[in-house]
């Protein structure tokens, strides 16, 4: 997987930034509502994994007994895959909702996960290159829709990226950073720093919401371009990924505590 390592910076100052300023203040209720956010999630999560396993599982078998899947039973494969990974966005944009700087640290992601996120989950045009290393036999239209699908998708990336630097910019404006040192110095800023953190939140929403919009219209144009039997390899290939990386990150933080 190819970082930009300007984004991951870019979101993990983000985050680190709503850590900062999203601590309970005068009302205890919060803090307890932001947790409950966060193991809510954290809950689906761990159930999506188990199904997400099982998908991999039958993934794999359709992969290898093409000849026996008749073209209904893998129409109805990839639709339920695409459901599935359509659950995990609609719960994310329900926390989001709730608490948008959850999304941006997620608690049940390992560290190398968090570090591999471009504005809060995996960038639309690292799923585009995925087809041409799982898919072999495009044919020349196919290749071409997809280089094309390309372009604009990074030009979508990029808009989606300067809005999220024009986030942060307003993020370390004077105002917010005085606020930071008051709160340091334990003075009571709570009116204005709560107006900035709505106006922020709002900011950061939409930001999300356009990420997570592009990253599943991409995802259904490719599954359009492709033919069922390569949309079954193209999301074998995906569905593994996801579960590499999240192993390989699990066992790195394991090795980090040890």
């Amino acid at each position: 997987m190819t970082l930009d390592y300007r984004e991951v910076e870019a979101s993990s100052a983000m985050a680190t930034c709503c850590e900062r300023h999203h601590r309970p203040g005068r009302a205890a209720r919060s803090g307890a509502s932001t947790n409950r956010d966060g193991g809510s999630f954290d809950t689906f999560f761990e159930g999506w994994l188990v199904r997400h396993e099982h998908y991999l599982e039958e993934l794999l078998t359709a992969q290898q007994q093409c000849r026996e899947y008749q073209g209904d039973d893998v129409k109805d494969l990839i639709t339920r895959v695409l459901s599935h990974y359509q659950q995990y966005f609609e719960e994310k944009s329900r926390v989001a909702q709730r608490n948008v700087f959850l999304v941006f640290a997620p608690t049940c992601l390992s560290s190398l996960e968090c570090a591999s996120l471009w504005i809060t989950g995996f960038k639309p045009g690292f799923a585009l290159r995925l087809v041409f290393s799982s898919v072999q036999d495009l044919s020349q239209e196919q290749s071409e829709r997809i280089e094309r699908l390309m372009e604009e998708t990074k030009v979508e990336e990029r808009v989606l990226n300067d809005e999220l630097a024009r986030v942060q910019e307003s993020v370390a404006a004077p105002p917010l950073l005085e606020m930071a040192r008051k709160q340091a110095r334990r003075m009571n800023v709570e009116g204005g720093r709560e107006e900035i953190l709505l106006t922020l939140r709002k900011a950061l929403e939409e930001v999300v919401a356009g990420a997570d919009l592009l990253r599943m219209t991409t995802t259904m144009k490719v599954v359009e371009i492709l033919k069922p039997e390569q949309n079954v390899r193209y999301l074998t290939a995906a569905t593994q990924l996801f579960l590499n990386l999240r192993n390989l990150g699990l066992q790195k933080d394991a090795n980090t505590k040890g």
